[in-house]
């Protein structure tokens, strides 16, 4: 057995072991009290070793604007296609769809997999990349579902800019971005991760060591798909899917890439599930919305979790196909031929919709007739 195959399967047996503990971690509660040593301690741990290992330069800005131009470019196509119509999809559904599809999750989904397979330089690149990301779903996504939530309720846009201060003030204080912005701070003074005392090293080094196997078993344990509107949702997670595959390809015939995990980290990393970010400020809008009213106007809580419930699983998945595929994705053309076939995938369900669309206005027709 090879050494990716083998490093698959054992990956794949941690997030079955999760899946089998299921019971164990039925609660809310249980499962936030994971996420909160993942992305408060065990990631910010690995994130800082990474960082702190690079040698920093200015051109390294490139990553974070990369990766917020692929949220912007997935969010006008998602929100400015008429695919709604197409699909029938409800409006408080489709902007659900608008503001979790463009978003990215690497600390659980991308991240563990990139340390395991690529290495620490690939997962600093990924980190700088997710600060792109960031500004997206805490400030930029923000903004967008609060400007929905005005126009749907018809009022005046009053608390807008102190609204963004606390999401400014919250991307700050976040444990991930602060230790991102040490880090970087450090680098410009001269600090590595060698200069630390040894104690220090030690210490953080073993934190940033739990961070795969938790996340893996958060996955396992996590998993709960289920059948209502799946046929949206995956046709959306594989035209999103599909995108990515493009965006990536392009990438590789216009950067002067040469090694094997940079390569696989622009393919990886756009493949990054849904991120939870979104879903809070609808969350937020949704509480404000129930003060005058036992219905939520702007959108569908229950259908954007089903979102981010099938979006992890089909993203670990994909990401574990790219790196189990050996040098397969690092050529242009096998991403851009990816994407195609994503793309006909999450299309066809959009086709049958037409036909049956059709069919039913000539039976209207042949009816009035």
């Amino acid at each position: 057995m090879s050494p990716a195959i083998s490093k698959t399967v054992y990956l794949i047996m941690i997030i079955a072991i999760g899946y089998l503990m299921r019971k164990k971690f039925s609660t809310k509660d249980h499962k936030d009290g994971i996420k909160t040593i993942i992305l408060s301690l065990a990631l910010p741990a690995t994130i800082f070793i990474a960082l702190l290992k690079i040698e920093f330069s200015i051109e390294m800005i490139l990553v974070p604007l990369l990766a917020i131009a692929f949220n912007l470019i997935l969010f006008f196509l998602i929100d400015k296609l008429p695919l709604h119509s197409i699909l029938n999809i409800p409006e408080k559904q489709h902007r659900a769809l608008s503001l979790l599809i463009p978003s990215l999750a690497p600390g659980l989904s991308c991240f563990p997999f990139i340390a395991e397979y690529s290495g620490e330089g690939s997962l600093a690149l990924a980190a700088l990349g997710d600060v792109g990301n960031k500004l997206f779903v805490l400030v930029i996504a923000y903004m967008i579902a609060m400007r929905w939530y005005f126009n749907v309720n018809n009022i005046a846009n009053t608390s807008k800019r102190s609204k963004v201060k606390d999401l400014l003030r919250a991307l700050v204080e976040e444990p991930v971005n602060l230790v991102i912005i040490t880090a970087i701070i450090m680098l410009a003074m001269g600090i590595n991760f060698s200069s630390l005392p040894v104690f220090a090293q030690m210490s953080i080094d073993k934190i940033s060591l739990i961070m795969t196997p938790l996340v893996l078993l958060f996955i396992g344990i996590s998993m709960k798909l289920t059948m209502e509107q799946v046929r949206t949702i995956f046709t959306f997670l594989f035209l999103r899917s599909g995108l990515a595959f493009l965006i990536s390809g392009i990438l590789l015939l216009i950067l002067p890439v040469k090694d094997l995990a940079t390569t696989l980290l622009i393919v990886v990393f756009p493949q990054s599930a849904c991120s939870f970010w979104p879903y809070a400020h609808m969350a937020a809008i949704s509480k404000l919305e129930r003060k005058t009213s036992e219905h939520d106007r702007t959108f569908d809580l229950d259908f954007a979790m089903n979102i981010l419930a099938c979006s992890l699983p089909f993203s670990v998945i994909l990401i574990l196909t790219v790196y189990s595929s050996g040098e397969f994705f690092t050529s242009p053309v096998s991403n851009i031929g990816a994407g195609i076939f994503s793309l006909l995938l999450g299309t066809l369900p959009i086709m049958l919709s037409i036909k049956k669309s059709s069919r039913e206005r000539l039976s209207f027709t042949s009816k009035i007739e």
